[in-house]
């Protein structure tokens, strides 16, 4: 795939362990409290599907590195901003079914009324948390149709299924990939796919491929969908991580952090294809030409 990328090969990032770098990564700054990119982005632009969240997160089923809700929150942007994390098990959104004894028109009409008494409070306080409590009931409304239809997988052909390794919704970077792209189809403005597992200090020989092989197949099918569906050219696809790893072996068989030198690559959306941005020391150990912070 590498004609539909263009590499930066010289980033670097102020923070040395993980929690501060990934901060630091997604809002812009260490210390946590902050609006990430997604939140950025869905406050600047807005909406284009009514029926879904403007910013979504999809993580694979935990390992590794703790993820916290705020490395995707709003910050201090009203909480509508912030990301809306689908589960790697069971039902993506939990609450997507009305209990027993409720049907959908039961739910609407109680829905009307508590929306009365929130903008009744609303017009007393001025709140925006009372707000976005208003618009998030009626999301949560919409998206009771709008989630099962986009997460059936199974509705997909076979050939785009093997395309990105997948059986369908099991939590998987695979799925989550092809979960994506049907995310990007129906105009979801900001898709964040989490990946854990890296943090290899020892092992590397063992765990590297291990964990390469299980995102490899699935970020190519990602690519060549969008090319050949028409949305590459108006979607950007950028995967990297918090910071780099040292050239030189921790231990006998690992790596540790490394803040000056990291690479990442993005496609579509204009950036120039086969591209490869920057260059690093001759050990790779700090990135020295067309340098590019976090």
């Amino acid at each position: 795939m590498a004609d539909d990328l263009a590499f930066i090969h010289t980033v670097w990032t102020e923070a040395i362990n993980h929690d501060p770098a990934i901060t630091f990564i997604q809002t812009g700054n260490q210390i946590p409290g902050r609006p990430t990119l997604g939140a950025w982005i869905s406050y600047g632009l807005g909406t284009l599907n009514r029926n879904l969240p403007e910013f979504i997160v999809l993580n694979c089923a935990p390992r590794g590195q703790a993820l916290y809700s705020r490395l995707w929150g709003s910050g201090f942007l009203p909480t509508k901003f912030q990301g809306i994390k689908f589960r790697s098990v069971g039902d993506p959104v939990l609450y997507l079914s009305n209990p027993q004894g409720i049907n959908s028109n039961t739910r609407r009409r109680f829905l009307d009324d508590l929306s009365k008494l929130n903008q009744l409070k609303l017009d007393e306080f001025g709140d925006p948390e009372i707000a976005t409590r208003i618009e998030q009931y009626e999301m949560a409304f919409r998206m009771q149709a709008s989630v099962p239809e986009l997460t059936a997988l199974s509705s997909e052909p076979e050939s785009v299924l093997d395309l990105y390794g997948t059986r369908g919704t099991d939590g998987s970077f695979a799925a989550n990939c092809l979960l994506a792209r049907r995310l990007a189809e129906r105009d979801v403005r900001f898709i964040q796919l989490f990946h854990m597992g890296w943090d290899h200090h020892s092992k590397l020989s063992e765990k590297l491929p291990t964990q390469a092989a299980t995102v490899d197949q699935a970020t190519a099918g990602l690519i060549r969908d969008l090319k050949q569906r028409g949305l590459l050219d108006r979607t950007i696809v950028m995967w990297g991580g918090e910071f780099g790893r040292l050239p030189i072996s921790q231990g006998k068989d690992g790596r540790d952090h490394n803040r000056h030198a990291n690479s990442l690559w993005l496609a579509g959306g204009g950036f120039k294809c086969g591209y490869a941005h920057g260059s690093t020391d001759d050990f790779g150990y700090k990135a020295v030409s067309d340098v590019v912070t976090v």
